[in-house]
């Protein structure tokens, strides 16, 4: 019984992951849910209690594995500056990948205070990971300035996101230029 309440759990996720990839959160609806995993719609609601919950545990599956990745493109790196862009261009090649887009989802309004603070909280540990890589390029804020550097990621990932004229990879290549610059100011 574990067994399968565990496989229905996943089939209801990764049906979030393709909803929110396809139409956003607003795709994201119970009868939606319901349909794509061939549950009746009150089965959704003995796994979740609302589509906050829903978002929620998709950043607490999928926000580690997406920051893992990041962090192995950082330890790749050989430099402070190679860690500082590897840092900006795996988070902008995963934008494309469905388990970002229960990512971006976690800024929708319908999420409540708790369900927000853990995912500022997860977020603030991808922040953590250049703060050594802008102290080694001798910044006296460090912390200061992965948040800005940050910053850039994520109006980088919206301009992408919006299918912005642009080609992603150039979108990439400015935000790594405009990282860098600002980092060796």
């Amino acid at each position: 019984m574990a067994e399968h309440r565990s496989m229905q759990r996943a089939a209801l996720l990764d049906a979030a992951r393709s909803l929110l990839s396809e139409g956003g959160t607003e795709a994201l609806t119970f009868p939606a849910l319901a349909e794509r995993t061939g549950l009746a719609r009150s089965s959704v609601y003995e796994y979740f209690r609302s589509r906050a919950a829903v978002v929620e545990e998709l950043c607490e599956v999928d926000f580690p594995v997406w920051a893992a990745e990041v962090a192995a493109a950082m330890e790749r790196a050989g430099t402070a500056e190679g860690k500082v862009e590897a840092y900006v261009r795996q988070q902008l090649a995963l934008v494309g990948d469905r388990r970002h887009r229960a990512v971006v989802a976690i800024s929708a309004s319908e999420l409540d205070a708790g369900a927000r603070e853990k995912i500022r909280a997860a977020h603030g540990g991808l922040v953590a990971m250049i703060v050594e890589a802008l102290r080694e390029l001798g910044h006296e804020q460090p912390r200061l300035a992965a948040m800005l550097v940050q910053g850039v990621v994520d109006a980088a990932v919206r301009r992408i996101e919006l299918g912005a004229a642009e080609d992603p990879t150039v979108v990439t290549n400015a935000a790594v230029a405009m990282a860098l610059g600002g980092v060796k100011g």
